[in-house]
């Protein structure tokens, strides 16, 4: 599973590709305006960090403004996935932007039937959001389950993006169904590494080597 955080914070990114597993990057205008950055300059700088997917959104519901508007976005940088809402007049910017060859990323998939007509659009990812759903009562993994049963049943080429991950177990479960990226808030990313058992092991280390010391010098 391609590990994607969901930040548009710099130094969040290069630690996370310093450590060697971020594939790639979520945005949105949120998170963008968060860090008071210029929007373009902060998607390609991002792009030029990670050398991987930077999904950046567009802001127009009308099917031919998304059109403009992801175009421009694309020409921000090779790496540029434009996120597009899914809504009908998404969809079918999707299948005009899919036949450019501009990669997409549906966003805001919270139905089996959403990430469905996505893919039959020709959408390069979709962005099912199962922390919201599991806000509001229902089973966000399960979700994931449908779509890449329904994705595998018919050969979609379309990749399923875990979306609105809420803890480290969201990632688990996500990656023991198949499902092919996680994108990840960074405070998430680093519980990943935690284990009691781990920092037990170090301290249990450190003393011993540290009795071990002592013992040579007497």
């Amino acid at each position: 599973m391609r590990i994607f955080l969901d930040t548009a914070n710099i130094d969040e990114i290069r630690q996370g590709v310093e450590w060697g597993i971020v594939d790639g990057v979520t945005t949105n205008p949120t998170l963008i305006a968060k860090e008071g950055a210029d929007f373009e300059k902060r998607v390609k700088d991002i792009c030029q960090l990670v050398q991987g997917p930077v999904s950046a959104e567009v802001i127009s519901l009308k099917w031919d403004v998304m059109v403009e508007e992801a175009r421009k976005l694309a020409a921000i940088d090779d790496y540029v996935v434009v996120k597009i809402p899914m809504t009908p007049d998404g969809i079918k910017a999707v299948r005009i932007l899919s036949a450019e060859g501009i990669k997409t990323n549906v966003t805001l998939i919270f139905s089996a039937n959403q990430a469905l007509l996505a893919a039959k659009a020709g959408a390069t990812f979709v962005s099912p959001f199962i922390g919201r759903i599991d806000d509001n009562g229902n089973d966000g993994v399960k979700l994931l389950d449908e779509i890449i049963q329904i994705y595998s049943n018919y050969g979609f080429d379309t990749e399923v993006i875990a979306a609105s991950i809420r803890h480290p177990m969201h990632v688990v479960e996500a990656a023991m169904i198949g499902v092919d990226i996680a994108t990840i808030p960074f405070d998430v990313l680093k519980k990943m590494f935690i284990h009691p058992l781990t920092d037990a092991g170090i301290k249990r280390f450190l003393q011993d080597w540290e009795a071990y010391q002592k013992g040579k010098e007497q």
